[in-house]
Parts: C-alpha cells; structure tokens; sequence
C-alpha cells in the first residue's frame, strides 16, 4: 500500500493489525517435533542415547572396581586415614538455620524453571557452536536433522516443539514468552544468590562449603570410593560435609553459578559489541555452549543429590534441610512432601498459564526485567571488526514480502523505490534509492545477534541515521521512530518495529543497502534495511517502506511497540 506526502501514514497505520492476548495455537507455527540430541565427535555425531548403556555399564564397572579396591590393603589404609571429612575443616556449629531452609527451598524452585524455559529458548535455534559463526555443519551438539537442501530454509523453520511439561510453554517458537520466564526467574535467583552469599559469609555456614585446606581433595577420593562401592561414609553434614560433597558444592555454587550468569549476560548485541576485543574471544556461540555446560552441570548436581537423599538417609537429610533438626523423627519429613507437591504443581500448571495468559506474562516480564533489559541501549557500543570476519553463511529469516508493489519495484531493480520520512519533522522527505546512495556512505562490519540466538558477521554499508535525523529535523515531541515493512507479519498485518529518537543517533545505526560489498540480496531486505548493532535482529526491520517519527506507539498496531513484540510477545527494548 503506496503512501504520499499527501495521504500521510494512515495507509500504513491502517495496515497494521491487533493481537490476542492468549498464545492461539491455530495462528501459531506448526508443531515440529525434533530428534534425539547428538554430539559431533570429529566428524561422526552420535546420539545421546548412547550414554544411557554406555552409563549403566560404566557404572557397574565403576561398583566393580571400587568394592575390589577396597579389599586392597593400601586402599582400606588410604580410606581409615581419611575416613571423608577433612579434619582441617572447622565444624558449622548453627546446623541448618531457617533461612538456609527457606534459601534451599527457592533455590530449587527457581532453578526449575530456568531450567525448563532455558530449554525452551535452546528449542528456536537447537544448535551449539563453538565459533561465532553459525554454518550449518559446523556445531558440535544439535537436536534438529540437517539443515535441507535445495531450498530457503530460516532459522525460524529450524525452529523445534518441546513437550508442554518439558518447555515452557512448549510450543515451537514461542522464545519471546520463554524470555520473559527465563529472565525473570533468573533475577529472582540472583537476588536469592546475593542474600544467599551475604548470610553465608555472616554466619559460619561458608565453613560448610569452602575448601580450607588440600586435605579435601584425598578426602573427595576416599569418599568417592565408598560411594561407588555402595558402603557409605558416615554422615556428618549437620557439621561439616565431607570432601566430595564440599568440592561439589563450592564448584556449584561459586563456579557454576556464576559462569551461568557471566556467559548469559554476554550473549547481549549491546555488552558483547562494547567490550570490543572481550566480546570477539568470549563471543555469543561459546557462551551460549559454556552456558548449556553449566545448566548440563546443574541438571546433573539436581539428579544426584536428589537421588543420594533417598539412598543416603531420607528422613535424616529432610530433617536437616526442611526442618532444622538433627534426630531420627520424622518432622521433615511431611514439609519435604509439601515441597515437592508445590513443585509438581506449578510445574504442571506453567505451560497451560503461559498460552492461556500470554499478554499477562509479557506484562509480568516487563515490569520485572524489562528495564533492566533495556540499559544496554545506552552502552556505548563501538566494536567492530575486520572483513577477514565476515561469516560464510548468513542465516535468514522473516515473512519475505509478496505484494504486487513489491514485486514491481524489485522487477525494476527498485529504480522506482521511494522512501517517504515524515511524521513529527520539519522537513519530511521522499527519497530514492539513488539519493540515498549519494548521501555519505557509512561501512561496518558487525555481529547479527539472532533473538533465536545464532549470530552471523557480515559488512554492512548504507546511510547513517543520524545523518537521515539531520536532514529530516525531528521536532522536539519527535520521541520514537517507527519503521514499516513491504513484508507481512507470520499472523497477517504489516511488519513493523518501533525505536527511540535517542538509540537511532547511535554510531552503528545505518540504512543498509549493501552486505559484503553488494546490494543488499532479497532474503536479507532490499532495497533498505535497518541496522541497529546493539539491538536483537528482529528489531532491525528489512524491506523498509517507511519511516514515521511519532510521540508514542500505544495506537499502532497492538501498542506494544512492534509486530513481534504484539503477536509473539517479545520485549520492546531487546539490548540484551
């Protein structure tokens, strides 16, 4: 739909649509079910089903050789001198107070459901990488098939579906609302974490799981022994815990705990181009497998303590943590069993709330983390790097558009395009392509970060934005810039996405026409697309019709700042 100086942008407005508050499955992608995850080992990949015998068998050998072990004389005098506690470390003489209680209880449920929407985000690109370029091939772990050849294949179409208890919610395709839980629970997290630290360093609780002297480390061995020969060490954990269990704790809570955290926060267009050569070493591929490492070693921690709770002493450890006491009564008992029920049940009822209420945790997400998210807008993100850099393969995506105006400027080689920039400015402007190119040329060579999270580096070249500001004089209510598709959304209605006045006066933000020296190709938006380096890809609207500078954005579309962002829930501000 063509607009003019004369009709304004009503056109445009008029084209975008509303949305559902609740995720509908019959407007959503179609499930697609993916496959057994894989490992590539040199050039083989090999399911991971494959542990689960390979694991029973190891651990029957495992059983096997450490009973045999312990008939060996220099072992049995290896274990009675160190029996498994380090008898350097000091005793923790307040038990199991009533806040480590309550900090273990949140810890858990938290961690559940990190776990499960940290799957569900994995689930949009379900692939890892080492290098920060995504060729297809090149990752080491999957649970998609290969790519397909012979035709256009985005990495929304990568995309898989996870079962509704697994996930949340589930449904293929849904990382915008996957965010808003991961993040949100992560802070919770966090702040538990943080209170967690302080009362442990305020108490004598820090003696409980930081290693004070080397003793720990034959006394981890001599543990491990007796576990695996199914003859238990005695339990002294209402004091001290013995070296096994310390060393697994101190990694897991001041190692794995914040590796998750660190390689997180640098899988941000906005932190990850700032830190320049930082974020070039440490790039978003190797940080989102260190990442997935550090959940696999979480998952792992949760399956063996749980199962050692049983095994060593059900009633013994549920009275220590859930009731504070040190006897053979059964008063933990029946709060580990209310626990564990808070547990299945908001478990169960997550994914139906998330489709049922979507908008709502949108909202929710957004007054959580929403501003916290936004801040790296006003990172000052500079980094670039070199054509040596350049990706070899350039993942797509987006609903290419299909209009007969389209395709009639493309079959004129987009000699008759015409950018029209108006709204609240002084000097509204209908450019062409050719007087675009005559304004100065600026070139980048960037990191695409993928909201799916793949990322592709290619060399951008365009006009900046702020030289379009400059010609086009916002007036002073000028507050947001809205920036329409040729393209359609995937549920109907103009593409479109919505950006501050202040983040288009970035260095890095361009109109691209160009990538890698040529004109901007078909799939990737020509004539125009925008480049905004310290913002998510879908932020970056291709095939540009328009460009409207307005006060606000509550009357456009569902309001909320964007097509994604009004029908797959994403956050308005995506630094981060």
């Amino acid at each position: 739909m063509a607009i003019s100086p004369d009709n304004g942008f009503e056109p445009l407005r008029a084209s975008l649509t509303g949305a559902d508050d609740t995720l509908r499955r019959d407007h959503w992608l179609v499930p697609q079910p993916g496959i057994v995850p894989r490992i590539r080992i040199g050039k083989r990949w090999v399911s991971t089903l494959w542990a689960l015998p390979i694991a029973a068998a190891g651990l029957l050998c495992l059983i096997a050789l450490a009973q045999s072990l312990r008939e060996l004389p220099g072992v049995a005098e290896f274990i009675q001198h160190h029996p498994g506690v380090a008898q350097a470390t000091p005793p923790v003489n307040s038990g199991f107070p009533w806040w480590l209680q309550l900090q273990h209880f949140l810890n858990m449920f938290f961690m559940l459901f990190i776990i499960r929407s940290g799957l569900q985000i994995l689930a949009d690109h379900p692939r890892l990488y080492w290098r920060r370029d995504c060729t297809p091939g090149s990752e080491w772990f999957r649970f998609q098939r290969p790519i397909p050849k012979g035709r256009l294949w985005t990495s929304k179409d990568d995309s898989v579906s996870l079962p509704g208890w697994l996930g949340i919610p589930g449904l293929r395709h849904t990382v915008g609302l996957s965010r808003w839980w991961h993040f949100s629970v992560n802070m919770l997290w966090v702040i538990n974490g943080i209170l967690f630290y302080a009362l442990l360093f305020a108490t004598d609780q820090w003696q409980r799981l930081v290693p004070l002297t080397w003793e720990v480390f034959p006394s981890a061995l001599s543990t491990a022994i007796q576990y695996a020969s199914l003859n238990f060490p005695v339990d002294h954990s209402w004091t001290r815990y013995n070296g096994l269990q310390q060393l697994t704790y101190f990694v897991t809570v001041f190692v794995a705990a914040p590796v998750s955290i660190l390689t997180g926060l640098m899988q941000s267009p906005a932190i990850s181009n700032t830190l320049g050569w930082v974020g070039k070493v440490f790039n978003r591929q190797a940080m989102r497998s260190l990442h997935f490492i550090a959940f696999a070693w979480f998952v792992g921690f949760i399956v063996a303590h749980g199962a050692l709770v049983f095994i060593t002493g059900l009633r013994q450890n549920t009275n220590h943590m859930f009731a504070g006491v040190d006897d053979t009564s059964w008063r933990g008992f029946p709060l580990f069993v209310l626990a564990m029920a808070i547990l299945a049940v908001t478990w169960g009822i997550a994914s139906p709330f998330t489709v049922r209420h979507a908008r709502l945790v949108q909202r929710f997400g957004a007054a959580m983390v929403g501003s916290l998210i936004g801040l790296g807008d006003r990172l000052q993100t500079r980094s670039q790097l070199t054509a040596k850099d350049i990706s070899p393969y350039f993942w797509s995506n987006g609903t290419l558009p299909t209009s007969p105006e389209y395709r009639e400027l493309e079959a004129g080689g987009f000699a008759a395009y015409r950018l029209h920039i108006g709204g609240l400015v002084e000097a509204p402007q209908l450019l062409s392509l050719a007087q675009l190119k005559a304004m100065p040329k600026q070139t980048q060579v960037t990191t695409h970060f993928c909201i799916q999270g793949w990322t592709g580096v290619a060399e951008w070249g365009g006009v900046s934005m702020r030289q379009v500001i400059k010609l086009v004089k916002p007036r002073p209510e000028a507050r947001y810039v809205v920036f329409y598709s040729f393209a359609a959304g995937a549920d109907g209605g103009r593409y479109y996405d919505v950006h501050t006045v202040q983040n288009m006066r970035h260095e890095l933000t361009i109109l691209a026409y160009e990538m890698n020296g040529e004109a901007l190709p078909f799939v990737h938006g020509a004539p125009l697309r925008l480049r905004c380096e310290n913002e998510l890809g879908y932020k970056m609207v291709k095939w540009i019709v328009a460009i409207e500078f307005v006060h606000d954005f509550a009357d456009l579309g569902a309001g909320r700042g964007g097509y994604n962002e009004d029908h797959e829930f994403y956050g308005y501000r995506a630094s981060i």
